[in-house]
């Protein structure tokens, strides 16, 4: 049933961008064009932070997605990399193919050590406080006009609160990897948007490595002879 319905939002999701969302602006295009060159003069405030915060919450479920995908069929690289650029439509997919991965199996490669380390996550923390204190400073009946007239920032609202509401999908399983069996401790990260993944990636203890079985070395009698 879980599946069906991540199916049914992702399809729905889509569904809605493209045919029930505002229509496209003119300047949309140039916006974009903007917002990723760093050219923020005359852009509000908010609709920066908001865009940059789309690039925080790719780190923050990959820093879940790359040890959980170590133990599925599918691999998990590929709609983390999408999401990067399209948000909750790459991300979903991997939540409704995923099946429960409450064990990491083997050892941890650089990428999940970088991703497992609490350095990146508290990285992440600070990079998120600034985009949010920047954010502050801008214009909220601009953004709240803009929602309801241009499709790219009415999406994009709409994929930042998606990405808000489906954390807590990977979080329970990340928590059983760790040993981390409280309830408290998951709804208080599942409950507080943003800041409650940042926290979590901060404190979580470190990602158990299963040791791997040393077998001793033996010779067959034909060898010995």
């Amino acid at each position: 049933m879980a599946k069906r319905l991540l199916w049914l939002l992702w399809l729905g999701f889509i569904t809605y961008a493209f045919l029930a969302a505002p229509p496209n602006q003119p300047n949309t295009f140039p916006l974009i064009q903007n917002l990723v060159n760093g050219h923020w003069e005359g852009i509000n405030p908010l609709v920066v932070a908001l865009f940059n915060l789309l690039g925080i919450w790719p780190m923050i479920y990959s820093c879940l997605l790359f040890s959980d995908g170590s133990g599925q069929k599918i691999p998990a690289w590929p709609f983390a990399l999408l999401s990067f650029g399209t948000g909750a439509f790459g991300l979903l997919p991997y939540l409704a193919l995923r099946e429960p991965q409450p064990e990491f199996k083997g050892q941890k490669n650089w990428l999940i050590k970088l991703l497992d380390w609490r350095w990146t996550g508290t990285i992440l923390t600070l990079g998120t406080v600034g985009l949010v204190a920047y954010g502050f400073a801008g214009n909220w009946g601009d953004l709240i006009e803009q929602f309801q007239t241009s499709r790219f920032i009415h999406v994009m609202s709409l994929d930042f609160c998606l990405l808000c509401l489906l954390f807590p999908t990977l979080l329970g399983d990340d928590m059983a990897r760790r040993g981390m069996a409280n309830t408290k401790i998951f709804w208080l990260v599942a409950l507080i948007p943003l800041f409650g993944p940042l926290a979590y990636l901060c404190l979580r203890p470190a990602l158990p490595e299963q040791e791997q079985q040393q077998y001793p070395l033996t010779l067959s009698q034909d060898a010995v002879k």
